[in-house]
């Protein structure tokens, strides 16, 4: 294959690469919010394995990895990377549109910062000297130590637990996509490092059975660990988490080439200064996505939103709402001063002439004088009338 085919087909690759990772953030993303956490957390994991969207999701994620491993055998990794984070892009709109919502002028703006960070980022962090891969030991001490960085990260450590609210759970969410980016890019270290034990090329001495098992083992929990965090980290929303997600993976990776392969960033001490600006581009687009998803969404009908706050407001609420309503519709109408339950009908008829006995009736009319007829059965036609 003559090489403008090669880079058309690395092409054509990361950008499938991209759309699975996309779909499968959509997918994970509407999962999460259609299946809250209990608060014991008790089941969840097990729930979660029932559902068949989240297989979908893992099969999206596995597609797209598959892509860009093979993107990356027919294009230079510089082409491939920053390909890859069109995942963010394509993401964005796909959610926007699952929702039923569009994408608000403040995603747009975080989407294209995040962007220009993370192909700043990724095109100063290649390697230097590629095929270079950790030793066991160093690839223990590597899973060793993410573990308990991840450990404190999803645990709400390092992001702090004092912010009730929306802010606390924005915050934890972004700690799991911290979290899920490292475990994944550790689990791609630890891959490179399994190819070269494979293929008898590790420095040191040869990798016994139970050494390559045992990387194997730390990459399905790293990769599967990083699945699930993405997934918890996806209940915050699905722009900023997916924008840590695709930061903190390549930064996992540059961090562990640079402490422990020797490599450096491009350009010397320029790659330097273009890594520190790069990141803090991209964490500008951070911020404007956790604020895009709330600060400009498009409001709900009226009737869609008086309807949900019905259904979800207590009984104690409802009692306190109905008690500011206006007097016509709460209050009970006042009693008649007559009997109960019968209208008052004395101030309608003071005008009309009343009988000295009974105050406020009317007169009744005078009966005519029955004395001199006889009833059929021989009695007194007379008789008396109940007052």
């Amino acid at each position: 294959m003559n090489p403008a085919a090669g880079t058309a087909l690395a092409v054509l690759l990361s950008l499938v690469s991209a759309a699975g990772y996309a779909l499968a953030a959509v997918a994970q993303s509407r999962l999460a919010a259609a299946s809250p956490a209990a608060p014991d957390g008790r089941g969840a994991l097990r729930a979660l394995l029932a559902r068949g969207q989240w297989w979908w999701a893992v099969g999206l994620n596995a597609a797209g990895a598959l892509a860009h491993v093979a993107a990356l055998h027919y294009g230079p990794l510089t082409l491939v990377q920053p390909l890859g984070a069109l995942t963010l892009v394509a993401a964005l709109p796909l959610g926007a549109y699952c929702a039923r919502r569009r994408v608000t002028r403040t995603e747009w703006r975080g989407a294209l910062w995040t962007l220009g960070g993370l192909v700043g980022l990724v095109a100063v962090t290649g390697p230097t000297a590629p095929g270079e891969a950790l030793s066991l030991a160093e690839s223990l001490v590597v899973a060793a130590a993410t573990a308990l960085l991840i450990a404190a990260l999803a645990s709400g450590r390092l992001h702090g637990r004092a912010h009730g609210g929306s802010d606390g759970r924005s915050g934890r969410g972004l700690g799991h996509a911290t979290a899920s980016g490292i475990a994944s890019g550790v689990a791609s270290a630890l891959t490179q490092t399994l190819t070269a034990a494979l293929a008898l090329d590790l420095p040191g001495a040869e990798p016994s059975w139970w050494q390559t098992a045992l990387l194997a083992v730390l990459i399905s929990g790293f990769a599967s660990g990083g699945l699930l965090l993405s997934q918890a980290a996806y209940r915050g929303g699905l722009a900023a988490p997916l924008a840590v997600v695709n930061l903190s993976n390549p930064a996992a990776a540059a961090v562990i080439g640079v402490a422990l392969l020797g490599e450096t960033f491009r350009a010397g001490a320029w790659g330097w200064l273009v890594a520190a600006g790069a990141s803090m581009v991209a964490a500008r687009g951070v911020i404007l996505l956790t604020k895009g998803g709330t600060g400009e969404a498009a409001p709900a009908p009226e009737a869609s939103t008086a309807g949900a706050a019905a259904s979800a407001a207590p009984a104690s609420s409802a009692a306190l709402t109905t008690s500011s309503a206006p007097a016509r519709e709460v209050l009970p109408a006042p009693r008649p001063s007559g009997r109960p339950g019968l209208p008052d009908l004395r101030p309608g008829l003071r005008d009309l002439p009343g009988a000295p006995g009974l105050p406020g009736l009317p007169d009744l009319p005078s009966l005519p004088d029955l004395s001199g007829l006889a009833a059929p059965d021989g009695e007194s036609a007379h008789a008396p009338i109940a007052g």
